[in-house]
Parts: structure tokens; sequence; C-alpha cells
């Protein structure tokens, strides 16, 4: 069944893509530049001058379906609507057998069957599902288990729902957390299997096989001739070539109200991000409750408030915003710089200060005047 929050956000960031002029419609306004920041703060970009007048229109063909509890759009600029709608379909079928293979929530897949044989046995797997895993435990290597492909055995353990809200004790997050450890995570690929060394322990594939999903519906069209295009799915956007005359444009969520603070301005690359307002409940103390774990704790991370990452290859993307969201700007920074696929980042932490790497400063055009490197109130 479609998730209807997700449905929400998916409408939320077509709105955002949308006014940003992805999917028609004039540049958005931008606030003239102010003063040099830090390094590692940011500041407003103006767009230039009649950048809106001079862009040709570019003829759009788009279509959408559900799957992977999300529903994926694709918008290809080309004058071949049937061949178009053709490559969308192979693309959408795509997506859809990768569900088959890749989900943790159905029964029968090859994800589902590694959780369930979990303490007992190593399971074969294919290609698709060795690339996931190996994806999810390079970040979870490089972030020193600050992105844990073997979190899914906190599942369950907050509700956000109205009504059914749950924060664990202590004790259920010790009984636990020690089943989360990619360490135990043995991955023989000479044989092409998974094996999780304890019972109870489960992988959560999650953004990391949408992305990968993104990546594989991006060559198929690629590899069909059509060169400029932008997917969309849970929550990740894809873009390849321009969008007509120049790049396509993907908008960043405001984290505190239903507006966007800029957009990316690219022609290659998954944009992915992961906020504190996605699944959350506030409680009677005004504290706020999300999903985005600190590994560490068990609790919900407080560094961040939102995380935005660009990167090469769609597999990587999602999995990236994870740490970074829990460490905070400063390190997520730092820790970008030796990662492969040019990752850059837009950071909100805590204070609404917004920070960025350097390569974002040349990709992203703010939307917002900052007030001392910080966004303003939602009221302003």
């Amino acid at each position: 069944m479609l998730d209807r929050s997700r449905v929400m956000r998916w409408l939320a960031m077509s709105i955002l893509v949308a006014l940003c002029g992805c999917s028609g419609g004039e540049e958005p306004h931008a606030h003239p530049p102010a003063p040099p920041p830090p390094p590692t703060t940011t500041t407003a970009h103006a767009p230039a001058p009649g950048a809106a007048a001079a862009s040709a229109e570019a003829h759009l063909v788009r279509g959408q379906r559900e799957m992977m509890s999300t529903v994926y759009q694709i918008t290809i600029v080309s004058d071949d609507e049937p061949g178009a709608h053709e490559a969308m379909e192979a693309a959408f079928d795509e997506i859809d057998r990768l569900e088959n293979v890749l989900s943790e929530w159905r029964e029968g897949t090859e994800i589902s069957a590694i959780n369930a044989a979990a303490g007992h046995e190593p399971v074969h797997v294919g290609t698709d599902t060795m690339t996931v895993v190996q994806a999810g435990m390079e970040v979870s290597q490089w972030s020193d288990g600050a992105f844990d492909l073997s979190w899914a055995a906190l599942r369950g353990m907050y509700l956000f729902q109205r009504g059914q809200e749950h924060v664990p004790s202590d004790e259920e997050i010790a009984a636990r957390l020690p089943l989360v450890n990619f360490r135990d995570i043995v991955v023989d690929e000479a044989a092409s299997t998974v094996f999780l060394r304890r019972e109870g322990m489960a992988i959560g594939t999650g953004g990391i096989a949408k992305g990968y999903a993104l990546d594989r519906a991006r060559d198929l069209l690629v590899a069909r001739g059509f060169t400029q295009f932008m997917i969309f799915g849970g929550g990740q956007v894809t873009v390849h070539g321009q969008r007509g005359d120049r790049p396509w444009r993907v908008g960043i969520q405001n984290p505190r109200a239903s507006d966007y603070i800029g957009f990316f301005e690219t022609d290659g690359g998954s944009i992915a991000t992961s906020g504190d307002y996605e699944h959350y409940f506030i409680d009677d103390e005004g504290r706020r409750w999300h999903h985005i774990i600190d590994l560490s704790t068990g609790r919900p991370a407080t560094r961040s408030v939102q995380v935005s990452i660009i990167t090469d290859e769609g597999i990587y993307a999602d999995a990236m915003t994870k740490p970074c969201f829990v460490w905070g700007p400063e390190r997520c920074i730092e820790w970008l710089r030796d990662r492969p696929g040019h990752p850059e980042a837009v950071i909100v932490d805590s204070d609404m200060r917004v920070w960025m790497t350097p390569g974002a400063h040349e990709r992203v055009r703010m939307h917002v005047e900052l007030v001392d490197g910080r966004l303003p109130p939602p009221s302003q």
C-alpha cells in the first residue's frame, strides 16, 4: 500500500521543483548577495540577470508510477513523445523489478531472506543485492558506524503516528542497540552470500536501494538515447544533461516552513535530503522526536535539522546524509572531502545556520537572505 505521508512529501518536493523551474515557471527571485561569509557557511546568490527570459522553452514528456511505497516520476526533454514514454515505461519496469529483489518489507525478496536467516545461515544473493549491500557496507565503514547498514534492528522502537507516539525506554534501547553492528555482516563476494552473525539483526537498505534504482533507471534512459531528464523517487532526485539550454534546478526545502531556501543547479548527479521534519512528533515539553537516530545513543540526533547531498551516484547520496546529520556540519564537511563521487552538501544546523561544502557554493542558488548566516524565522 502506498504510504500517504510519503506522497505528501512527494507533492511538496514536486512543488519545490516546479517553483525552481524544473518543470516550468520562471527563475525564482533571490536577494542580492551578502558580504563574503566564513569558508564553511553560505550566503545568498542571485541568478544571472535575464536568465529566465533567455531560456528556451524545452519540450517535456512526463510519466509517473507508484512503487517502493512512494511515487516515481520521470521528466524527459524530447520531441519524440512515443519513444520517451516507451523508455519511461522500461525504466519504471526496472525499478519495479528491483523492488521485488531489494525490498526489506516484502516477503520473498533477497533482503527479507537475509534478515530472516540472521544468526543461522548465509543467503545467496544476485548482483543487485550484492551491489546494494556492498555500498551500504562502504558507507558504514567510511563513517565508522554513524551510518550502519544493520540499523533496522531498531525499527519500530519509535512511533510517530498521531495518537500512537512512542519513545523507547533506556532499557528497550539497551536491549536492541547491540544488534546494530555492521562488522557482524559477513559479505562473501566470491560465494555471492550475505550473512548476519546474530539472530535479531536486520539490514535496512532503504534509501540505498532507491538510489540504486534511480541509477539503473538513469542508465537505461541513456542507453535508449535520452540524455536530458530528471527522475524523482522517494524524496531523491537524479538529473542527467540539461533542461533544454540550462541546468536542472532542484529545490532545497525549508526545514521549518513549506517554502524552499534555495536550489541545486546541476546538469548531472543525484540529490537526497534528510530532515528532522519527515517522521517526527513534538512532546508536551516541546521536544522534537524524529527518526534520524544517533546510533551511539539510540536517541534522535540533535546537531542538524536538515542535510542535502548531491553525488555522482544515487546509491550513495541518501546514506551519506545520515552520518552528516548525526555529526553536524563541521565534521561532515571534513568527511566528505575524502569520499568518492564528488559529494557536496548543504547543511542546516540546530541553530538554523546554513553551511556548505566549497563545491556547493558553485551549485546552489539561495532563495532567502540569511541573517548572520542563519535562516530567518518562518514568520519573516
